[in-house]
């Protein structure tokens, strides 16, 4: 069969991803066909030398080239896969969402205060969490928790913050309201939610024992449905929070215990990236109307929490499906504070200090995963000429091979439809005989190399216009490029719940791509793979992307210049879903920032986890695995089926993979 990789420079339908055929590719084109600007929230373009920049403030005037952030992490030996995180954008994230509602309070005249408590299990990572605290500090921000684990480094991160707010959510037990009650005796400005009734009645013991009654929260299930992945987290089968009955019955319980001045806030869960405005207008009015019930029965309520959902734009389309929004911020904040305004005003009830808890919104711009291209593989635009004689010498070819070739010598002459149809048929003809013994391995082989080289003609021929009959084709003949990545680690919420993220190469943008193709990682599973990205209008199968430079196949052992891929978006949840398949364990990740000069920089290195590491989480000893493996290589040494040289070598390659990152380097 052919050699893998081999690659043509005019290979498969690849001009239909063009923008402007007839004319020279522009950078223009690039940002145009990866949607660039519709996804990229004014954070992210294309610079003239066909690089993807970053833009920290939405400026793009003061960008980071994140092609040259790449090779500066490669001249400092910090490998891909790697996390480049822009504290920068993160600022700007948390700065427009104070704007956002700011302008909506002054706009409408609204008399309370607003607060965002960030989520951490949206990224729970230490130096993220950090960044967020010290800005949210300066803009009356604070932070939520949801386990134990989780208040812990809350309690930790606000060390010194003691007004900042930290919400509590989640089930909870005796020992974690006894925490709590004690970090509200210690002056700490923490409020527990109640899901469930059981808890209110652990406040109260707990409250009683260190003689301090703590501003608490109940959470409410809402009869206001959730949209998109999520949707059944909220409404009447939700796992979070007290239906309306429950509350009443609370609200009575802590009347009789003396409790009530405790209860200061109203919570509630809609569900996370809630993609169309309608269902976080009927969830706000709803809470809201709850809100002001319990105000009138003597609930001395100030705050009114509507949780997450706050949704990000992944695929640029600005439309109501699961990987976009309908709404821009500036419509959410006047949306939800003008439903509360109206609920409130009605019933001559104070506005309430207003509460979101958008982690995704806030974080999710804020990351870019860069891996580069170890490796592809491309189907032939010819078949081996060689194979094909050989295939064709002997006495009695079998007729598929011969139907096959005759199909192939017409492929430039004839209906190439029907030519496919063929092609096709003649090789299920050959794997048929083939399975039966009654054709040879060159000769399927041949007809394999026909039906994709006439699958090739037919992709270049109909380009955009592809038949019906042809719409599987482009998926069936689209190049692997391999990714030194684990989707299980880095990119889970693709592989779990097909989540669509923007991938884009970083660099070569002035330049056309000529090829189609998926992503799989470097993980021995087939489901490690990306073959679903945004699309104009939808979710295409295939993505643009570059052969290498040189004609030869990507990757380590082909073209000599790196070729890096990001991935865009995935500050939210990546980094903490991931797990150890392959025992393949968190990347690198770098904080890079502009200095005054306008040059980026990196702040912070976090340095990916070592195979000793993963190793360790499974209960290996990694010092005794080194010391067997050392002492089989000695005995092997004795036994002279190893030289001494050899084993120095096989012992070297153990200390220092040991110490090694978990990726290819």
């Amino acid at each position: 069969m052919h050699a893998e990789g081999t690659v043509a420079p005019t290979d498969q339908g690849t001009k239909s991803g063009s923008v402007h055929p007839a004319e020279a590719w522009t950078t223009r084109d690039s940002a145009a066909l990866y949607r660039v600007e519709e996804w990229g929230g004014g954070y992210f373009g294309v610079s003239a030398a066909g690089t993807l920049e970053a833009y920290p403030n939405a400026d793009p005037t003061r960008a980071i080239d994140l092609h040259d952030v790449m090779r500066g992490l490669a001249d400092r030996e910090i490998t891909s896969p790697v996390i480049v995180r822009l504290p920068g954008i993160l600022e700007h994230r948390m700065r427009e969402l104070r704007r956002a509602f700011d302008g909506a309070f002054e706009e409408s005249g609204y008399g309370g205060k607003y607060s965002c408590v960030y989520p951490i299990k949206v990224n729970q990572e230490r130096h993220v969490c950090e960044v967020i605290r010290d800005i949210g500090a300066e803009l009356d921000f604070g932070l939520e928790v949801g386990s134990k684990p989780e208040l812990i480094a809350g309690l930790a991160l606000t060390s010194g913050f003691n007004g900042m707010p930290l919400v509590c959510n989640g089930f909870k037990d005796a020992e974690y309201i006894e925490t709590v009650v004690l970090a509200a005796k210690m002056g700490r400005n923490i409020i527990p939610v109640a899901e469930q009734a059981h808890e209110l009645r652990l406040i109260k013991r707990s409250a009683g024992a260190h003689k301090i009654l703590p501003n608490f929260g109940i959470r409410a299930k809402l009869a206001a449905p959730g949209v998109g992945r999520w949707a059944g987290s909220s409404g009447f089968r939700g796992k979070f929070g007290l239906t309306v009955g429950e509350i009443l019955h609370a609200v009575e319980y802590l009347t009789e215990e003396n409790l009530l001045g405790g209860l200061k806030m109203l919570h509630c869960h809609i569900g996370s990236q809630i993609f169309d405005i309608r269902a976080i207008k009927h969830m706000v009015s709803e809470l809201a109307h709850l809100y002001v019930e319990l105000v009138r029965l003597g609930a001395p309520l100030e705050i009114l929490d509507i949780g997450g959902g706050l949704g990000v734009d992944y695929d640029g389309s600005q439309s109501a499906t699961e990987s976009s929004i309908n709404y821009t911020l500036d419509q959410y904040a006047a949306d939800v504070v003008h439903r509360v305004q109206a609920v409130c005003d009605e019933a001559g009830v104070a506005h309430p200090h207003l509460m979101t808890e958008s982690g995704r919104a806030i974080v999710a711009h804020s990351s870019v995963l860069m891996c580069e291209v170890i490796g592809s593989r491309m189907f032939p635009s010819e078949p081996n000429k060689a194979l094909l004689e050989s295939a064709l010498a002997v006495d009695e070819p079998a007729a598929p091979l011969l139907d096959a070739y005759d199909a192939y010598l017409r492929k430039d002459t004839s209906d190439l439809l029907e030519i496919y149809a063929d092609a096709e048929h003649a090789l299920s003809e050959a794997t048929n005989l083939f399975n039966l013994g009654y054709m040879d391995l060159r000769g399927r082989a041949a007809c394999e190399e026909i039906y994709w080289a006439i699958g090739g003609a037919a992709l270049r021929h109909f380009g955009d216009e592809l038949p019906e009959a042809l719409a599987e084709l482009p998926d069936l003949l689209a190049d692997l490029y391999f990714v030194n990545l684990s989707v299980f680690q880095s990119l889970l919420d693709s592989w779990g719940i097909g989540q669509l993220f923007p991938i884009v190469p970083i660099h070569r943008l002035n330049e056309e791509p000529t090829r189609r193709g998926v992503l799989a990682d470097i993980t021995c599973d087939s489901d490690g793979r990306v073959d679903r990205f945004p699309g104009d209008g939808g979710v295409k199968t295939t993505l643009e992307l570059h052969a290498s430079s040189e004609g030869t196949p990507h990757g380590m052992n082909g073209g000599s210049e790196p070729y890096y891929i990001g991935i865009f978006l995935t500050g939210a949840y990546q980094e903490t879903l991931g797990d150890l398949h392959n025992l393949l364990g968190d990347t690198n990740a770098v904080h890079v920032t502009l200095g005054d000069d306008g040059r980026w920089q990196i702040d912070t290195v976090v340095e990916g986890e070592s195979v000793r590491e993963v190793l360790s989480y499974v209960q290996y000893d990694p010092e005794d695995m080194r010391n067997r493996l050392r002492r089989d290589v000695e005995t092997s040494i004795q036994a002279e089926r190893l030289g001494v040289a050899e084993g120095a070598s096989f012992r070297k390659f153990l200390d220092e993979s040991l110490q090694g990152y978990t990726y290819l380097e």
